[in-house]
């Protein structure tokens, strides 16, 4: 819809209590062509919004909704963030020409068997992933009524490591992936091991062992880029601090394969890019520079004792990590300036 000649989407919100939905709200609330309409949640329908969602400022007096259907229903755009398992069902009742953007997993694994090892229940199919900056990406997302958005850890493994293997550069049979990640990617419902004074100046890895499940989506998206099965050996980490990820990706070069061939590779993959950032050679990244924004960044090395390159990557987990790259997705498929909602910096000190 167009008013005084500027195109004004209605926006529906599920899972609005949790971290992931009042990421998506903060965003849209600065988005220039967004009405936002219903604010949707489950047990905490009936809530005012500004009591779980504090810094929401101007939807503070909104009222949240049952996430239902019907009250979902009407807008040009809807985005569930809502638990694995639980955005298949509506998503399908909703009308075919609404775009909708599930921040969950239900909709992001083509391998319906490794969907069904990983996450326990029946595959819901394949939707267009909400990572533009993937080869063939944007044109993938231009015009799409379904969008899955990517998880917050594949999100900076795949940045860290696609130009290497798009580019053949890689080798696919010994891929090492070490995350660190603030609290808030393990969502909003109370757990002992996430209040403070058991994370307060302590690391923990968790998902060792190839059982985390974003494991099988690493692969996916390293292998597409690689044309043939990359085999990751993926281990996350939580680390002291709200929000944010530090990734380092580590692969095996091809033979012969020089440090500058590497770094043009990645430079050339990125350099235009409005969001993913190559820091120049000797900076490195850090988790604070990217605090609140839809920003990523990174550094390569290449370790010649080993014949390993090194790609460290930083984002924020709830912002490029989930709502950023929702947000940027839609601007996409809408035809809207992909930048649209998006022009924050990062937060510092």
């Amino acid at each position: 819809m167009l008013y005084s000649g500027v195109m004004t989407i209605s926006v529906a919100v599920s899972g609005a209590s949790g971290y992931a939905g009042g990421e998506v709200l903060r965003l849209l609330a600065g988005h220039p062509n967004v009405t936002i309409g219903a604010i949707t949640a489950h047990s905490n329908a009936g809530s005012r919004l500004g009591e779980l969602q504090p810094h929401l400022h101007g939807l503070a007096s909104r009222i949240l909704e049952d996430t239902t259907v019907e009250n979902l229903s009407g807008h040009d755009v809807v985005f569930l963030a809502l638990p694995h398992g639980a955005s298949a069902e509506i998503a399908a009742q909703l009308p075919e020409g609404t775009v909708v953007i599930d921040a969950g997993a239900d909709h992001r694994l083509q391998d319906a068997e490794a969907w069904e090892k990983f996450y326990g229940s029946a595959h819901a199919g394949t939707w267009p992933y909400g990572l533009p900056e993937l080869p063939g990406q944007r044109e993938a997302l231009k015009g799409a009524t379904r969008i899955a958005v990517p998880g917050c850890y594949p999100t900076s493994a795949l940045l860290a490591l696609t130009p290497g293997f798009a580019n053949s550069l890689l080798l696919t049979d010994d891929v090492v992936i070490v995350s660190a990640s603030g609290t808030s990617g393990a969502g909003k419902a109370a757990k002992v091991n996430l209040i403070g004074s058991e994370v307060m100046g302590s690391m923990s890895p968790y998902g060792v062992g190839g059982g985390h499940r974003h494991t099988p989506e690493i692969e996916q998206g390293l292998s597409n880029a690689a044309g043939e099965s990359v085999n990751v050996s993926f281990t996350p980490t939580l680390a002291p601090m709200s929000r944010g990820i530090l990734t380092t990706a580590t692969a095996k070069v091809g033979h012969g394969v020089s440090y500058a061939e590497l770094r043009q590779a990645w430079a050339d993959a990125y350099d235009d890019e409005p969001f993913v950032h190559l820091l120049p050679e000797g900076q490195w990244p850090t988790t604070k520079s990217v605090q609140g924004s839809n920003h990523a960044v990174m550094q390569l090395a290449f370790d010649a004792h080993t014949g390993r390159v090194i790609v460290t990557c930083a984002i924020d987990n709830l912002t490029k990590g989930t709502a950023g790259g929702a947000v940027q997705s839609m601007n996409i498929a809408l035809g809207l300036d992909e930048t649209a909602g998006l022009n924050l910096q990062g937060v510092a000190p």
